[in-house]
C-alpha cells in the first residue's frame, strides 16, 4: 500500500509541475503573436501590391473597382475603321511583284481586310472582328506607307515588329537652296559612287536611306535618323565625302561600345 500511495503522489507531483503556468509568460506570449501576425499581414499587403498608394486598409476603406480590358472591336464601338494608300504611279510595278509578302503580314499577323482598288490605284485597308490590336490599322498604313516611299518589304516590315522606329523624310532644298548643276551634285554626294556613301551612312547609323530625286527617306529610330540627318547634311552643305565617313566610322564605334 506505501509503494502504491507513494507512486501517486510522484504523478501529481510531476502533472501539477508540468501544468502549473505563469500567467505573465501567457500574456507576452499572446503579445509576441499579435504582433508577429500584424508584421505578417503587413508584408503580404506590401508583397501583394505592386502600388502601395493605391492599397487602402481599414474599416473606411473603398475599394477600387477593377474593369476588364477592352477588346479591339469593342474600342472601336463595333465599327469598322479603314484606311487607304495611295500607290505612286512608279511604284505600282514593284507593289504587284511584291503583293503577296505585303498581303501575309497585314492578314496573318495584323488580322486586317486588304484590297487594292485598280479605279483609284489605293491600297485599302479595314478592321474585321478578328482584328486584336486596337493599333493594328496604323500599323499597317505605316508599312504600306513605307514600301510606297520606296523601302524593301523585308526594312518596312521592322514597323510592325518594333515601337520605336519612325520615318522622316525631308527636300535637299530644305537645307540649302540649290539650283541645276548644284542641286544634281548636291545628291550625287549623298548617293556616292555606286551607293557607297549612302551605305556607308546606312551601316553606321543603322538606318535605312531612299533617295527619290530631290527627296530623301530615312527609316529607323530616332537617335539614329538624327545622326543620319547630320551626315546627309553635311554632304548638301558641300563636306568632302572622306571627312563624313571619318564621322561614320567613330559613329559606329561609338554605337558598337554602347550595345
Amino acid at each position: 500500500m506505501s509503494t502504491t500511495y507513494e507512486d501517486e503522489t510522484m504523478d501529481l507531483g510531476l502533472t501539477n509541475s508540468a501544468t502549473t503556468i505563469d500567467p505573465n509568460v501567457v500574456q507576452s506570449r499572446i503579445l509576441q503573436s499579435a504582433s508577429l501576425s500584424k508584421e505578417q499581414h503587413r508584408d503580404a499587403m506590401m508583397e501583394d501590391g505592386d502600388d502601395d498608394n493605391d492599397i487602402a486598409t481599414g474599416p473606411n476603406a473603398v475599394v477600387q473597382p477593377e474593369f476588364k480590358r477592352l477588346s479591339a472591336a469593342a474600342a472601336r464601338g463595333g465599327r469598322s475603321e479603314y484606311r487607304r494608300v495611295r500607290c505612286p504611279a512608279h511604284r505600282y510595278t514593284p507593289l504587284r511583284d511584291n503583293w503577296e509578302q505585303i498581303l501575309m503580314p497585314l492578314v496573318e499577323y495584323l488580322k486586317l481586310q486588304v484590297r487594292f482598288n485598280t479605279r483609284t490605284r489605293c491600297v485599302e485597308m479595314k478592321t474585321s472582328q478578328h482584328t486584336e490590336d486596337s493599333g493594328a490599322l496604323q500599323k499597317g498604313a505605316d508599312f504600306v506607307a513605307a514600301f510606297m516611299l520606296g523601302f524593301e518589304v523585308q526594312d518596312a516590315v521592322a514597323l510592325l515588329r518594333l515601337d520605336d522606329l519612325y520615318i522622316e523624310s525631308f527636300q535637299v532644298t530644305d537645307v540649302k537652296l540649290l539650283r541645276g548643276d548644284h542641286l544634281s551634285r548636291a545628291v550625287g554626294r549623298i548617293a556616292g559612287q555606286d551607293g557607297k556613301t549612302r551605305f556607308a551612312i546606312e551601316n553606321a547609323t543603322r538606318t535605312r536611306i531612299v533617295i527619290a530625286d530631290t527627296r530623301i527617306h530615312m527609316l529607323g529610330s530616332y537617335a539614329n535618323i538624327r545622326v543620319a540627318r547630320n551626315a546627309i547634311c553635311d554632304l548638301i552643305l558641300g563636306a568632302p565625302p572622306g571627312k563624313v565617313y571619318n564621322n561614320m566610322r567613330n559613329v559606329a564605334k561609338r554605337m558598337n561600345e554602347r550595345y
